[in-house]
């Protein structure tokens, strides 16, 4: 049984430590908690151990854990530890190393992977303090998965808020190497063990996003994510270990790829982060523009339409690329109705990928059969003839075993 170090921080989002506990439980992995003295405020020891089945530790100070250096074997015996939530101040100690209490000690002295959750007000998470802290902190191979963005206890809207319970364990499943709950990997063998991309890891998105209004609407594209997963199932059939974040839609996972489904933009921008590192990532999902502030009930129809507040969605592609775990081969896509050449390269520039690949939609406007691809590098652009979307995975796929050869 794989067992993780859960280390719940002082925050109003301490509360979702008990709905992961659970998840976590039922997913197969152990897990033992530290709660600090802020954490405390929140939620309860004993809550935490009925929920564990272990023992709960507060203190540096336990004379009879410290006699045996607690701490220590803490910090170890476990195959990951996880910081949920990771506050502000949680966040800025692990990244100057300080240790003094418990948790940070502990963080400190460990020799496993970390993954931090973050949770805090959205200034506090974009403050300059707190965006260099995570750098410093991802440079240093931790894993900070992304916050999700929506109303806080505070009263702002914006990013900052705890992921939720089942994303965070899809990313420590990840992160442990195990399969994750919400990601179910075709019946077939996964593919790695031969081939040009034999010992890769490719991250691919496919699909559109949907951003909710009310529980029964939502906005979307009309993007059927074929292309993605055949890109993803090409990649897979030379070899690669694939990880494929994918939006709603109703395609079967191709042979030996490893799927997340995921919802919104936020929750695809998550996703990515926590599948991190990768060789290659070829991001083809249509990701939505836009997001509104969704009602809580179904929002009925008056004498006027309503007005939505629309808010920018997270820039996954971009944001990709300027990553400190930035994958070595970055690869998006564009839509285009007119000027595709054009508009494709200013978007290369513009997001900071290696490769666009751009997919003229002036006619079957997606989710047709076919694609009329123009592959666009520093070094030019190649113009493909129009093919069926297997075919334009399979020279794409090729394409990217030629680039990563030259590593």
């Amino acid at each position: 049984m794989k067992r993780i170090l859960l280390i719940v921080g002082g925050g109003i989002a301490a509360y979702k430590a008990c709905e992961l506990i659970r998840l976590c439980r039922k997913a197969g992995i152990g897990v033992r908690c530290v709660l600090t003295e802020g954490g405390s405020h929140f939620v309860t020891p004993m809550t935490l151990a009925a929920l564990s089945e272990q023992p709960v530790h507060t203190s540096l100070w336990d004379l009879k854990d410290e006699a045996e250096m607690g701490h220590i074997q803490l910090s170890r015996e476990a195959d990951l530890v996880v910081v949920a939530p990771a506050t502000a101040d949680l966040l800025a100690k692990m990244a100057a190393g300080i240790a003094d209490d418990l948790a940070t000690t502990l963080l400190l002295a460990t020799d496993k992977p970390v993954l931090a959750a973050p949770a805090m007000n959205v200034r506090m998470w974009q403050h300059a303090a707190t965006i260099r802290n995570v750098a410093t902190l991802r440079g240093d191979g931790v894993t900070v998965i992304e916050p999700d963005e929506g109303p806080m206890a505070c009263g702002e809207c914006g990013p900052g808020r705890l992921p939720e319970p089942v994303a965070i364990v899809a990313a420590i499943e990840r992160a442990l190497g195990t399969t994750p709950a919400s990601a179910p990997v075709s019946n077939a063998p996964p593919a790695g063990g031969s081939g040009r991309l034999a010992g890769r890891h490719i991250l691919v998105t496919a699909g559109p996003t949907h951003e909710p209004i009310d529980p029964v609407r939502y906005i979307a594209n009309r993007s059927s994510g074929r292309q993605g997963f055949a890109i993803a199932g090409a990649l897979a059939g030379m070899g690669a270990r694939v990880t494929l974040i994918a939006g709603p839609v109703t395609l079967p996972t191709p042979p030996g790829v490893t799927r997340v489904d995921v919802e919104t933009a936020q929750e695809m921008a998550n996703a990515v982060a926590a599948a991190l590192p990768a060789d290659a990532a070829v991001m083809v999902a249509a990701v939505g523009d836009w997001h509104a502030e969704a009602a809580a009930q179904k929002i009925k129809k008056g004498e006027a339409p309503p007005a939505l507040q629309l808010h920018e969605n997270p820039d996954i592609l971009a944001m990709l690329a300027r990553s400190p775990r930035r994958p070595r081969l970055v690869i998006g896509f564009a839509a285009e109705t007119e000027k595709v050449i054009e508009h494709a390269t200013a978007k290369r520039a513009k997001k900071g990928a290696d490769w666009i690949v751009a997919n003229d939609v002036s006619g079957d406007v997606m989710g047709g059969a076919a694609n009329t691809i123009h592959l666009v590098r520093e070094s030019g652009v190649e113009s493909w003839e129009t093919l069926p979307k297997d075919d334009v995975a399979h020279r794409l796929a090729a394409r990217i075993a030629d680039a990563l050869e030259g590593d």
